[in-house]
């Protein structure tokens, strides 16, 4: 809380300022201070100005009463700046700015006026009302006229203000200024006439400067744009213009752009084109674009001159002219042309390498190098050019060899080419046909050829058929057979015929496996060409075998001729006591004579048994005195070809005692030894006959397997399934009815059969 001292103390100064507040202040000091000074800043002492004494300043207490921005210190009696002053603020105008302070002292109290002026300082830069101002003025103004520019403000005082303006050096304009009161009035002065085709627009600086130390200055952007009259003409850049076009320009090709320039804008720049009448060309009025109206030709014209005018659009108008000079070059715009003037376009094919085909002559419209002409056979063919005597005049001969067979036409194809750039040519064709000449014999497409047969054959049908191809053509290429008969004691041919047009063989008679196992014979095939060629083919026939024999009992041979034999054997017999052999033979081949032996009839069939691959008779088991002495067995002996032959014979077996059965064995014996020997020689033959045979049926095997063509042999081959198996068979018709012939091969247990047509 507040002491009652200090309470005291504020109540008597209230009541002395009560007491001199009407009265006149006992003195008027005056003081200068600039504004913006620091605070703390002394302006005067005003105990001293007012006459006090320093050594009593302790008792005497100072108080501004009326004003703000000083204060007085205690101490000393000064008065000082304690916040900061703007005079712009305080004072405004350029007058003095004074302000009045009352200042009370007291013990005693005496109040006293203080006058402070503040002084300007300069804090403050011109300013113009606006950054920028914009003019336009006609390019034909005249010099002196006068464009009043924004004034600039300045709130600093006196020297201070404004004091000046300035301009940026140029060309065409100055500043002038008129003082009106207190102010500077900058206008901007036409010294020198304006174009606008040399500069439209004109950027000027006008700088307003006060009279400060250092001075300070403010800037008014001046923008003067040139407004444009109708001062000029169009120009072209020349007088003449000179293009050269191909003749062979596009109608409505654009082939030149005149172009004419006026520095003038708007309707005063906008340029107008016109030009003569001219059918050739076309004259854009805007864009001054020339485009070509109809086909040119070099022949009929080298040269065209166009006279152009410009004009623009101003009041008056102003207006230009030239002339344009069109040079028509000449272009290779013609290919050559090729004339046939004679041609053979039949050739025979022995004709010799020079032989001439044709003559043909080339001509080109176009001149110079665009007229000269070089020609060329294009592809590879055995044809040339030969030039003649006479210049672009040539002949088609022939280069090479001419064969019919590997090619009977030719299409020759003529090019010919002009030294134009770029060149250009010109084909022609010519169809050359090959006549044939008969220099190809025919040809067998295999020799010797092999053909296979079953025995007992019809006679009168075809066995056979040869085939031969000739290269040539026409009656060159008609083929007739024959045989050729060779007229000795063992020719076939006598029993063979061939049609001439077709080439099938025919047998004339039956022939027989056992007889005649294979021949062969010759085929000639002769072309109908003059002189007529020919050529032989060898035709190798092998006879296949079919089931024709039946079987042949060797053992047992009775003297009469019957198969009928007898043998004894001893009662007290073990089981497998042989008894006797079955002996036969077939003079058929592969299953044809594969014999199979079978009981037909026997007395007691416990008691013999037979090997049906052997013809052995063996005993079944032991004789019994019940058994009865005599027995007879009958034995079939049958083939297995398709339909089977068969023989029988009877073997009678006693039983004798054992010392009869040893005599009799013994005569037997010797007997059996002479019998044994015949069978031996006719197995051997047999023998030796099979194994031959089945030699050459596996070669013809193999090789019906390996050959390539199979229209001769397609009614012997075997399937293409075949694999190789044991028994193979054919089927083949006799008659009416169908038969198989088997043939035996190594590796296998089954039979395959192939149907053979009739």
């Amino acid at each position: 809380m507040e002491s009652r001292t200090s309470r005291c103390s504020r109540f008597a100064f209230y009541l002395a300022l009560l007491l001199f507040s009407g009265r006149e202040a006992l003195a008027q000091i005056r003081y200068s201070v600039a504004e913006e000074v620091e605070d703390g800043t002394v302006v005067g002492n005003v105990a001293k100005d007012i006459g006090l004494d320093i050594n009593s300043l302790p008792d005497r207490r100072f108080r501004v009463v009326s004003g703000t921005f000083f204060e007085v210190n205690q101490e000393n009696g000064a008065l000082y700046v304690h916040s900061k002053i703007d005079r712009e603020v305080l004072c405004q105008g350029s007058g003095a700015c004074l302000l009045e302070l009352k200042i009370l002292v007291e013990n005693p109290l005496e109040m006293h006026y203080v006058v402070v002026e503040i002084t300007d300082v300069n804090d403050h830069s011109p300013n113009f009302s606006e950054r920028s101002q914009k003019f336009e003025i006609a390019e034909h103004t005249l010099p002196g006229r006068r464009f009043q520019l924004h004034t600039a403000r300045d709130p600093d005082a006196g020297i201070n203000s404004i004091r000046t303006y300035t301009l940026t050096p140029n060309d065409h304009f100055e500043i002038d200024i008129r003082q009106s009161d207190e102010d500077k009035i900058p206008f901007l002065v036409l010294k020198k006439s304006l174009d606008r085709e040399q500069k439209c627009n004109h950027s000027l600086v006008v700088t307003a400067i006060d009279g400060g130390k250092p001075p300070r200055s403010g800037a008014l952007n001046v923008s003067v744009i040139v407004l444009d009259i109708n001062d000029n003409r169009p120009i072209f850049s020349q007088e003449i213009y000179e293009i050269a076009i191909p003749e062979n320009v596009l109608v409505g090709t654009n082939i030149f752009k005149i172009n004419a320039t006026d520095p003038d804008e708007n309707v005063n720049g906008a340029i107008e084109y016109t030009r003569k009448a001219y059918e050739m060309f076309d004259l854009d009025s805007v864009s001054g674009e020339i485009t070509l109206k109809k086909g040119l030709n070099f022949e009929d014209s080298e040269m065209y001159k166009l006279d152009v005018q410009a004009s623009d659009k101003g009041t008056p108008p102003l207006t230009s002219k030239c002339r344009v000079i069109v040079k028509i070059k000449d272009v290779n715009d013609n290919p050559p042309e090729i004339d046939v003037t004679s041609l053979s376009n039949t050739v025979p094919e022995d004709s010799k390498p020079g032989t001439i085909i044709s003559l043909i002559s080339v001509t080109d419209k176009d001149s110079g190098v665009n007229g000269k002409i070089i020609s060329r056979i294009t592809q590879g063919v055995p044809f040339e050019l030969k030039p003649s005597y006479k210049e672009n005049t040539y002949s088609v001969v022939s280069s090479g060899f001419l064969d019919r067979e590997l090619m009977s036409h030719y299409d020759i194809t003529i090019e010919a080419t002009d030294y134009g750039d770029p060149p250009l040519s010109s084909f022609k064709k010519l169809s050359i046909q090959i006549a044939d000449v008969n220099d190809n014999s025919p040809q067998f497409p295999q020799n010797p050829l092999q053909c296979y047969m079953l025995e007992n054959n019809f006679a009168g049908t075809s066995i056979f058929s040869v085939s031969a191809t000739d290269n040539d053509a026409n009656e060159n290429a008609a083929i007739s057979y024959h045989l050729l008969r060779t007229g000795g004691e063992n020719d076939v041919t006598v029993f063979l015929n061939v049609n001439p047009d077709n080439g099938h063989i025919t047998a004339l008679k039956s022939f027989d496996f056992e007889t005649l196992k294979t021949f062969q014979f010759q085929v000639v095939a002769s072309d109908s060409g003059t002189p007529s060629l020919s050529s032989n083919v060898t035709v190798k026939v092998f006879i296949l075998d079919q089931n024709d024999n039946a079987p042949v009992i060797l053992y047992p041979l009775s003297s009469n001729g019957s198969a009928e034999g007898v043998e004894e054997i001893p009662r007290n017999a073990n089981a497998g006591h042989l008894v006797t052999k079955v002996r036969a033979y077939d003079a058929d081949i592969g299953y044809n004579g594969w014999l199979l032996f079978s009981l037909q009839q026997v007395t007691d069939h416990s008691v013999f048994g037979l090997d049906r691959y052997t013809g052995q008779i063996r005993t079944l088991r032991s004789f019994t005195e019940t058994d009865e002495a005599e027995h007879k067995l009958v034995i079939l002996v049958k083939d297995n070809g398709n339909v089977s032959l068969s023989a029988t014979a009877t073997v009678i077996v006693k039983l004798v005692e054992p010392k009869e059965a040893f005599a009799a064995s013994d005569v037997k014996s010797a007997a059996k030894d002479g019998e044994d020997n015949n069978v031996t020689f006719y197995l051997m033959i047999t023998l030796g006959s099979v194994s031959v045979l089945f030699l050459i049926s596996i070669i013809v095997l193999i090789a019906m397997q390996c050959s390539k063509s199979t229209d001769y042999t397609s009614k012997y081959l075997p399937e293409t399934n075949y694999d190789g198996t044991l028994c193979h068979s054919i089927q083949y018709r006799s008659g009416e009815k169908w038969r198989y012939l088997v043939s035996i091969t190594p590796n296998s247990v089954s039979a395959h059969h192939t149907r053979v047509q009739p």
